[in-house]
């Protein structure tokens, strides 16, 4: 979502890396595309005017103009700004005596009851029992799509149709959950088009009947300012505790994730990152700002790692690097397994400067089902020693490979050629030659 506005940050700061000293015109030529760079991003306008305030202020002061590395202190500065912007992490309250009663608000089209399906399998992971609640009567979709969803999941969900009062099914679910001893009740409200009386009306309703822990407004981070203005509305008639931005893998700018928070003071606790119902992530402001700068996020890469790879599938891929006999069959289980963390263009951009390399190479390949089955076709078309021992695979058997996987030679030797680049990556990284990539910072 943000690589236009890591981009151009990243251009701006590079320039200013190659300067040995800053004067006051290069500060403004900087905050200038800064500024131009956060309202391109849709970031609101207040918040863009406050942010470059405070940059240039501390820009011009010593701790910057006369500095050794000027340039890296005014990536440092604006490091620390966007943590000011974003805000500090904020959890989920939950009650110490269960159930504990999340409600869950928003417009239609926002993918809330999807995001009801993920919290709850986010909560189940952490140890909790959560049972889920279809109160949006007036879409008869949305209550099927709940219960399917909970099929799939092994997750309770209370309905009782699409005649029932909303109210009196939100105290009706929460028994429920006592009853049951489920320990989180997830309740999805009804959504409109756009905010009217009659929604804000039903929710304060429920609010007070109920006593939600947390009222989490979900938002389309897509629509921009728009889920700034949405979570000013919703904050105004009922008590939002925090937010949930979804579609966050998609293109848009991402201007509402920088905003939300100075502008309604409500924190955001998570976002949702792909269609999947494993596809939400607590919202962490410093590894965000770490990657709207080109940083990446080193500690969200690893605990997508820990979730799919196991310590001793860690421990043999470990010393087959250090041993340099990782081979195409190696290759071949170790993409399955990251294909499972996310589609590839997400992972880049949480290993610290590699999206810069990546471009340079002309940019990351999205790993699509497509593209697996084409590699998995060409490599379980080799034979056992081909794949141990790569360097045999000669024009005619290229050929063979090609012919045998519904490809092309040409296919074939890119695949070959991209293991070969991969094993020297390896080489340098279990050697510790491995350099940072230009433009990273530091470098």
């Amino acid at each position: 979502m943000f690589e236009a506005l890591s981009d151009r940050l990243n251009d701006i700061f590079t320039g200013l890396r190659g300067k040995g000293t800053l004067t006051e015109r290069d500060v403004d030529t900087a905050m200038r595309e800064i500024r131009l760079s956060l309202l391109e991003a849709d970031v609101n306008f207040k918040v863009v005017k406050s942010f470059v305030a405070r940059v240039k202020e501390r820009c011009i002061g010593a701790e910057v103009m006369q500095s050794l590395t000027p340039g890296q202190q005014v990536v440092k500065v604006v490091h620390e700004e966007l943590l000011a912007t974003l805000g500090e992490a904020a959890r989920l309250e939950l009650s110490n005596t269960p159930p504990s009663i999340i409600l869950l608000a928003g417009l239609q089209g926002s993918g809330k009851t999807t995001t009801a399906a993920k919290l709850a399998l986010a909560l189940r992971k952490q140890g909790h029992h959560p049972l889920m609640a279809a109160l949006d009567v007036y879409r008869p979709a949305a209550i099927d799509q709940l219960i399917s969803l909970g099929k799939q999941l092994n997750i309770p969900v209370y309905s009782e149709g699409s005649k029932a009062d909303p109210v009196q099914i939100a105290a009706n679910a929460v028994q429920e959950a006592r009853k049951n001893a489920n320990t989180v009740v997830i309740l999805d409200t009804a959504g409109r088009l756009h905010i009217d009386e009659a929604m804000m009306t039903e929710l304060q309703h429920i609010e007070q009947r109920v006593k939600p822990h947390e009222v989490l407004l979900v938002a389309d981070a897509m629509t921009g300012q728009d889920a700034v203005h949405a979570a000013e509305e919703f904050h105004r008639a009922v008590s939002i505790t925090g937010m949930i931005l979804t579609k966050m893998d998609g293109d848009a700018r991402g201007g509402a994730a920088l905003s939300i928070r100075q502008v309604t003071g409500v924190p955001i606790k998570y976002m949702g990152t792909g269609e999947k119902t494993d596809a939400l992530e607590v919202f962490h402001p410093d590894r965000l700002a770490q990657r709207i700068l080109g940083m990446g996020d080193v500690l969200s890469l690893i605990e997508k790692a820990q979730e799919q790879i196991s310590e001793d599938d860690a421990k043999k891929l470990e010393k087959k690097m250090r041993t340099a006999t990782f081979n195409l069959d190696d290759f071949l289980n170790q993409m399955r397994q990251i294909r499972k963390m996310g589609p590839l263009t997400q992972l880049v951009e949480l290993i610290p400067g590699m999206r810069g390399a990546m471009k340079q190479m002309g940019g990351a390949p999205d790993m699509n089902d497509k593209e697996v089955k084409r590699i998995e076709a060409i490599i379980t078309s080799m034979t056992r020693q081909e794949r141990q021992n790569p360097s045999i695979i000669d024009g005619s058997r290229r050929r063979r490979i090609a012919k045998g996987s519904g490809t092309t030679v040409q296919d074939v030797n890119q695949l070959l050629n991209q293991f070969k680049e991969m094993q020297k990556m390896m080489k340098q990284l279990t050697s510790g030659k491995m350099r940072l990539p230009k433009g990273f910072p530091g470098k």
